[in-house]
């Protein structure tokens, strides 16, 4: 392995956003098929994408500064140039890096392509006071929603109003927390302190940073699983027994699959994805948990017979999740939504369909828009008869009853415990079959 200069990890950052705002790709997957990412030790991968994020992330601050400094826009074909200044204003403002040595970096690069050579005086001229004066203050006072897709923004605006929707985009613009779901019968406060955590209310195990998740305690015994707080309310709602038969539908990558196993039910676990399926398997063999696995389409599968509950973890946008994927607001389009809505009809009708007399249903997606949450629960309601909606009660949500809808559904949000670190959006509806 070569020794890489300081150059490289932002050459490998480079490529991930160029690939994020240009091809619409996964940040993750970008910086994996980057050939000096593979080559990168761990504490340099990390510089890296800690680089990616915040340019991802913060984008539409960061553009507002470098706007401070820039008197005409580059052109459109210059798209490196636009991406370079775009990273090094990250580095400079969200990461606060040191300014010789982010500016002699950047600077560097920008000497060493014939696509951006021609703008190294101005990047040198324009990183060396991105950190202060009016570039400082139109960072620091950017309207929270310029981070977003315009179409999101807009959105967003509509459906919760100016200021929830300022607020949640403000949450999503921090990076997350680690939040850790913990196996029954460990010593979650033990766990805790061990790492330097919190518990959530509901027994969340919550870390400010993230860091290596391999080398905490526990990881190597199946203790417990990476898994954002909200994203663990749907099994917790469907209130599984032990005994119980149940279908953990749409199932990867398997956290709630844990969850409902480790609550002593018999699990079957459905993911259309052959690829995907072998996360959730990963994680069972990890947490000495056991689940039955079955590739098949969810929209077609059946069980042998009527099970006493379903969670249905429907596809989506993931327009709730963008704190631990800030990437993936620019992967989507606002027509994604109906068609996912589509998809997410006929998953709803076939869930309901496996259910027993008296069986329940938990529907959930990780998205804020409500054609994938709310607007779903009333088409479905009215289209189904024999449906009933089993309301959450407050003592279910610990200091989050203000999260129930007054249907009796759960809206969480980015901005809901902002003071603690926040959570992924969901759309939580729990049903019962007459």
């Amino acid at each position: 392995m070569t020794n890489p200069t300081p150059l490289t990890p932002r050459l490998a950052a480079l490529s991930a956003v160029t690939a994020v705002f240009t091809k619409a790709a996964a940040l993750d997957g970008a910086l994996a098929n980057d050939r000096t990412w593979r080559e990168l030790e761990p504490r340099d991968r990390a510089f890296a994408r800690a680089i990616a994020s915040a340019a991802v992330r913060r984008v539409g601050a960061l553009q507002a500064a470098l706007d401070a400094l820039i008197d005409r826009p580059l052109p459109a074909q210059a798209v490196r140039a636009r991406m370079a200044l775009l990273c090094a204003a990250a580095e400079r403002l969200v990461l606060e890096g040191a300014a010789h040595a982010a500016v002699d970096s950047w600077v560097s690069i920008f000497d060493g392509h014939k696509d951006t050579q021609r703008y190294k005086n101005l990047a040198n001229a324009v990183l060396r006071r991105v950190a202060t004066g009016k570039a400082l203050e139109a960072f620091e006072t950017a309207d929270p929603r310029a981070d977003l897709p315009d179409w999101l923004a807009a959105r967003w605006t509509k459906t919760y109003g100016t200021d929830s929707a300022k607020a949640m985009a403000r949450a999503r613009a921090v990076p997350p927390t680690l939040d850790l779901t913990v196996k029954p019968g460990q010593d979650i406060a033990a766990l805790a302190s061990a790492i330097g955590a919190d518990v959530l209310p509901g027994g969340t195990v919550r870390r400010r940073e993230i860091g290596a998740v391999e080398g905490l305690p526990g990881f190597e015994s199946g203790d417990w699983w990476v898994q954002d707080f909200a994203a663990a309310l749907p099994a917790k709602l469907l209130n599984v027994q032990p005994g119980e038969k149940l279908a953990d539908l749409c199932a990867a990558p398997g956290g709630k699959t844990l969850q409902l196993a480790a609550s002593g039910a018999e699990v079957v676990a459905v993911e259309a994805s052959a690829k995907r399926m072998k996360k959730v398997a990963a994680n069972l063999d990890r947490t000495r948990l056991t689940a039955e696995l079955i590739t098949a389409d969810v929209s077609e599968w059946r069980p042998s017979e009527p099970v006493d509950a379903v969670l249905l973890d429907a596809p989506c946008t993931a327009t709730g999740t963008l704190r631990r994927r800030p990437d993936a607001a620019w992967a989507k389009q606002e027509g994604d939504i109906a068609n996912l809505a589509t998809i997410q009809a006929r998953l709803f009708d076939a869930a309901f369909a496996m259910l027993k007399p008296g069986g329940r249903l938990v529907y959930c997606t990780c998205s804020l828009e409500p054609e994938e949450g709310e607007d779903q629960l009333a088409a479905f309601w009215a289209r189904t008869p024999e449906a009933v909606v089993d309301p959450v009660r407050p003592h279910e949500m610990p200091e989050l009853d203000h999260a129930i809808t007054p249907d009796g559904a759960v809206r969480t949000r980015p901005d809901l415990w902002a003071e603690r670190g926040g959570m992924d959006g969901f759309f939580i509806a729990r049903l019962t079959r007459r």
